[in-house]
């Protein structure tokens, strides 16, 4: 049985998914190049991507979550307080617009691997996951280490869900969002609230 708050989980991903950030662009700036499916497939790197990091994430994670009780009090209280600074960056957003650049055509397994790298070479999204995916664990826990590994491959997962028909639409979408910067600026606002509000959660849960 793996203990951790799934709808909490989900909820709050698909939040932190949708916020365009570089793997988004990436996924809309090739398709905006190439085509729909030029979008799909760097999308399908990216959740590949990610795939990584939480083999990364469970072998580092797990360790700490199963050595003691103090080390997982800690990890849960570091992970919140980032999350905490990261939603209020985000809830400071005054103004946010999106700039694609057009890319020379690349064949499908080089759009592949251009999402898988963009996303393994981001160390923000390494310090984001040891930070996001121990906050759903529960701390009584039978197997720690392999909710890390089911948490990451979830998002995982939810990425391709979520950027895969961004990546299709991408034209339209990144041509609407461009016209309403506005509407750009409340996106990360939301989730800069989602955000503040995981972390203030979890800084003032009980911890009998």
């Amino acid at each position: 049985m793996i203990d951790v708050a799934w709808s909490l989980f989900v909820v709050t991903s698909l939040v932190v998914i949708a916020t365009p950030g570089q793997d988004m662009l990436l996924v809309m700036s090739r398709s905006i190049a190439q085509g729909p499916a030029a979008g799909v497939v760097t999308a399908a790197g990216v959740g590949t991507g990610l795939l990584g990091h939480t083999v990364l994430a469970t072998l580092g994670l797990g360790a700490v979550l199963a050595a003691s009780e103090w080390a997982f009090v800690a990890l849960k209280v570091v992970g919140a307080a980032y999350l905490v600074w990261l939603g209020i960056a985000l809830l400071r957003t005054r103004s946010a617009s999106i700039e694609v650049d057009a890319a020379p055509p690349r064949s499908l397994p080089r759009l592949f691997a251009d999402g898988a790298l963009s996303n393994l070479s981001n160390p923000k999204i390494a310090v984001f996951y040891f930070a996001f995916l121990p906050q759903f664990v529960a701390r009584d826990a039978a197997h720690p280490t392999l909710a890390i590994a089911v948490l990451g491959t979830v998002f995982a997962l939810l990425t391709f869900a979520v950027k895969g028909p961004v990546g299709a639409a991408a034209g339209l979408l990144s041509a609407w969002l461009r016209r309403r910067p506005r509407v750009l600026v409340w996106v990360y606002r939301c989730s800069g609230l989602v955000m503040l509000g995981l972390g203030i959660r979890l800084v003032m849960e009980r911890r009998g």
